[in-house]
């Protein structure tokens, strides 16, 4: 069977191989990771779709081909490998220089020893490159059971409990508590059978530095020490975090085939979100260096300055406020990334934002009548946003187009819903878990959808599948008694709507033909679009429309 680089996003081509995680020859099981990749998207490990033998290897580490592209073969019977097989893998280790043997004893949860399992930093959402390890709750040498909470992480989306993976023994713990890294990284290593291997923590002091002193021309653990056979101090210095750029792993793998330094690469103007350095940015700055042209490093003094002339130094805002009337409070690692996104996408969507009040008397009155029935037979707390989530699935199938990304100068219109919700976590953060096919669910699903997310969320229960690939939000802050806002979109969705509160007003009505003035229980409903792909008038007759299903609600239908 043929094992293809998989399509990692929906603009994405192609795929660099990081790691082997199996040799030739070697058995594989179905799941099994057997190779991980790196695209401008995602680092992610790529598992065996059927079990059997690793039969040949087509691409190499480091090398990067498009997706669909035949990287490998396996042998679907499962048989072991024959003894001819295992001789071809000497020639390959002679290739390399004899430290290839160190990092495999530094590195044994590669899956050819089987007895250590490594685990890394999971990816918490799309958007999402790095994450914080708030607290261990085991130690080295500790027994932990599969599914037993390993550790905590923070991250721009999310603050959850990651489970052990298996039952063992913990056998390493390479990154500190407040300690933040990419997705990917490797922040343990478990002892499947239970025994703690010897000599780890000697090693763990200087893992990098070890590596870079004994072994320059050796397969890199990580993209990190791939970029660190031509640019050494550089990794030190992104790794105790003086740098402010975030660099993927394929630009870095592109920078050490090209042997661009690290002071080079950090005058490379980014064109990605808050500056990030893309692959079209370092592959341009490649084909203008190879023209003899070099601006950037102008470019990059330019960007320094601005910030200096806009805002005091730290040591300035320490004078001002060195009186005892005025608390600093550092922001905690989900306030900044939530602070990075809200930037990003002001400056990524060009925000325009439509309100109209709708009249909720006939849903205020259903709600409760029947409320109690509703909880006692189907377990379930009848509440606007169910009401609210269905009339916003009818109204993207009715116009599918605001249920799209944009990338590049490409729209993709998605044929499927996602219904983010946005949850307010305490004491200050929030994240917007989704409804993964929404368009498949009445309101009672997706009462039971909403009331699930919120709760998980706020138990530190979510998944990363729960909060990512989103096709559009709402955001309810009606419940906090705000009656309208001006939401700011959730990247890379299209638009995003806000919903107050429902308040009792007098509303001019016409009955039999004569103006008659009701009480009558209204909501306003906010929608911020991106006015890059929705204009006006498809944002306002979105917004009519919903009005329309919520005010028309028939009980016949629910």
């Amino acid at each position: 069977m043929d094992v293809v680089m998989p399509k990692m996003g929906e603009s994405v081509s192609e795929g660099t191989i990081i790691k082997w995680h199996k040799k030739k020859g070697d058995t594989v099981k179905r799941d099994e990771v057997i190779f991980e990749i790196s695209t401008d998207k995602v680092d992610t490990e790529i598992p065996s779709p059927i079990e059997g033998v690793l039969t040949d290897i087509k691409v190499n580490e480091g090398d990067t081909v498009e997706v669909g592209t035949v990287v490998a073969v396996i042998d679907g019977e499962g048989e072991a490998a024959p003894p001819k097989e295992e001789k071809p893998a000497e020639p390959v280790k002679e290739e390399i220089p004899q430290e290839e043997e160190k990092p495999v004893e530094e590195t044994p949860a590669s899956s050819s020893g089987g007895d250590l399992i490594e685990v890394k930093m999971p990816k918490m959402g799309e958007s999402v490159m790095e994450g914080t390890v708030l607290k261990w709750y085991k130690k080295v040498g500790e027994a932990i059971k599969k599914d037993e909470t390993l550790f905590e992480i923070s991250t721009d989306k999310v603050d959850t409990e990651v489970p052990a993976p298996y039952a063992g023994t913990v056998a390493e713990i390479l990154v500190a508590e407040q300690e933040t890294v990419e997705v990917g990284t490797t922040v343990a290593k478990l002892s499947v059978s239970g025994s703690v291997p010897k000599a780890k923590p000697s090693d763990e002091s200087a893992p990098v530095k070890e590596e870079k002193a004994s072994a320059p021309k050796e397969e890199p653990a990580s993209m990190h020490d791939n970029f660190s056979k031509t640019a050494e101090e550089p990794v030190e210095k992104i790794e105790k975090g003086e740098s402010s750029r975030f660099y993927s792993p394929l630009v870095m793998n592109i920078a050490q085939k090209e042997k661009i330094g690290f002071d080079e690469l950090e005058n490379i103007n980014g064109t990605g979100i808050n500056g990030r350095v893309t692959k079209k940015d370092i592959l341009g700055y490649l084909a203008n260096r190879g023209k003899g042209q070099s601006a950037q490093p102008k470019q990059k003094e330019a960007v320094k300055e601005t910030p200096r002339a806009s805002a005091p130094a730290s040591s300035d805002m320490e004078a001002v406020y060195s009186q005892g009337d005025v608390t600093k409070i550092p922001m905690d690692n989900i306030r900044q990334r939530i602070m990075q996104h809200m930037v990003a996408s002001r400056d990524t969507s060009v925000h325009v934002t439509a309100l109209i009040e709708v009249d909720m008397t006939k849903i205020h009155n259903f709600i409760q009548a029947n409320k109690d029935e509703y909880l006692r037979t189907e377990n379930v707390k009848l509440t606007y946003m169910a009401f609210v989530a269905n009339a916003i699935v009818k109204g993207l199938k009715e116009y599918p187009l605001i249920n799209s990304t944009i990338e590049g100068t490409t729209i993709y219109q998605k044929k499927f819903i996602n219904l983010g919700i946005a949850v307010a976590m305490e004491p200050n953060g929030l994240i917007v878990p989704n409804i993964k096919g929404a368009e498949q669910r009445n309101i009672i699903g997706l009462a039971k959808s909403i009331n699930d997310l919120a709760s998980r969320a706020r138990t530190k229960k979510l998944s990363p599948d729960d909060i990512s690939n989103g096709t559009f939000t709402i955001t309810n802050y009606g419940i906090f008694g705000t009656v309208w806002g001006t939401p700011i979109i959730n990247q890379p969705e299209m638009a995003i709507l806000g919903v107050g509160a429902v308040v009792k007003k007098p509303v001019v009505m016409e009955v039999d033909g004569a103006d008659t003035i009701a009480i009558r229980h209204t909501m306003a409903l906010t929608l911020a679009h991106d006015h890059r792909l929705i204009d006006g008038m498809l944002g306002g007759k979105f917004l009519k429309f919903v009005k329309e299903t919520l005010e028309n609600f028939d009980s016949s239908t629910l």
